[in-house]
């Protein structure tokens, strides 16, 4: 049994600092890192009180914030990510690496050095990044795209094939691994989960809502990222739509080129209705989900099978109705449509998605059913205790 584990997770997303704790509360000596200067949402990255003195937490920080939309930059930025990743191995000494959401090249050289120094490493595979990045880059790029692609696809493939053991998040990944010829012994299927002692059902009307003027309005709410497999326009859309009902807002939490394009349309449209916010704190979190009356999440059709949104997890705890635009083939388009949680339309289907924003708001029956649908699902599947098990028995 491995004794000293490290759970890199360079997101810090809320549900893996959470398996962390666990598996630390069972005896196992646990480094939890990730990285410091990702502007995305983050779970509770500090060490508590009441952690046990065998758990940590360290946030690696690299000299300047991730610049996302600067290909070079990123790259040595990224690549100094991994530096200081392994300097932090090195120190700890683990029996095991299970390291989740780093991009390939440092992930690459984490996974090196783990087989050179005869430390078992986990990939915890949350997207197969390979196939986005090419995707993304053979628009931007052309050809010159289309070659970077190829060779992140070949680095993904021998980090997977190397790797001690592989933790996917969806059976649509399988695919994926087995064009790879990886054995199925070698895989463990695990779908991701949220928090749910962090994140409690609460009252609309509360401090936080009241504070954005959105305790007494029906809203939209979107919070989370808002990236290159993000399509803005959506949310435009909707506020556009429900511009003249003084009783529907829209409310957006996020960061970065996504929600800069939104807040200019704020102004070009006069959207009084449309607000644009950065990231909420994981400590009113719980708050902003109940200000919500519809949770929406938006994935292009490329990301596919591929990436399930973790907000979509964070959303089903909240017992409130989902409005998806994500490819029907996602995950978390069948755990919506499978639990009777909400709507799923495709991304590029932007009528069906105003028609059923509409059927949303006109019906308060429909819109209880399928939040107390959502706070069943999640209270069945992202018990805790059941999942740092199934983990246990991998390691």
């Amino acid at each position: 049994m491995a004794k000293r584990i490290i759970v890199q997770d360079y997101a810090g997303h809320p549900f893996q600092i959470q398996l962390s704790r666990k598996l630390a509360e069972r005896g196992y000596h646990v480094l939890h890192l990730y990285a410091g200067n990702n502007q995305t949402p983050h779970g509770s990255l500090l060490k508590l009180e009441t952690d046990p003195l065998n758990f940590d937490v360290q946030g690696l920080y690299i000299r300047q914030p991730l610049n996302k939309y600067s290909y070079i930059k990123r790259w040595f930025q990224e690549r100094r990510y991994g530096r200081l990743a392994l300097d932090a191995v090195a120190k700890f000494k683990p029996d095991t690496v299970i390291s989740a959401n780093m991009p390939l090249d440092p992930q690459a050289m984490l996974q090196r050095y783990c087989q050179d120094n005869h430390i078992r490493f986990v990939f915890w595979l949350q997207d197969v990044i390979s196939l986005a990045t090419k995707k993304i880059l053979e628009k931007k790029l052309s050809w010159a795209g289309k070659l970077i692609g190829d060779y992140y696809i070949a680095l993904e493939k021998r980090v997977v094939s190397n790797s001690d053991h592989i933790v996917l998040i969806t059976d649509g990944q399988e695919l994926f691994l087995l064009e790879m010829g990886i054995p199925k012994r070698k895989v463990t299927v695990i779908p991701n989960w949220a928090p749910l002692n962090e994140l409690p059902v609460l009252p609309k009307d509360n401090p936080w809502s009241r504070e954005h003027g959105l305790a007494d309005k029906f809203t939209f709410l979107y919070s989370g990222t808002l990236g290159l497999k993000h399509n803005s326009n959506l949310l435009l859309q909707i506020s556009l739509h429900f511009k003249e009902d003084r009783q529907v807002m829209v409310f957006v939490g996020s960061e970065g080129p996504g929600a800069d394009w939104l807040s200019q349309r704020v102004k070009e449209f006069n959207l009084p209705n449309l607000i644009v916010k950065g990231y909420q704190q994981m400590e009113v979190f719980p708050q902003v989900l109940a200000a919500g009356d519809v949770l929406i999440a938006i994935l292009e059709a490329e990301a596919g099978a591929y990436s399930v949104p973790s907000k979509v997890l964070s959303y089903l705890t909240a017992q409130k109705p989902l409005l998806l635009a994500v490819p029907q083939n996602n995950l978390a388009a069948r755990i919506v449509q499978n639990s009777q949680a909400g709507y799923v339309v495709e991304p590029a289907d932007v009528s069906a998605l105003l028609e059923k924003a509409e059927r949303l708001f006109a019906d308060k029956i429909l819109c209880e059913k399928f939040a107390q649908n959502a706070r069943h699902y999640a209270e069945e599947n992202f018990d805790i205790e059941r999942i740092t098990d199934r983990f246990e028995a991998l390691l």
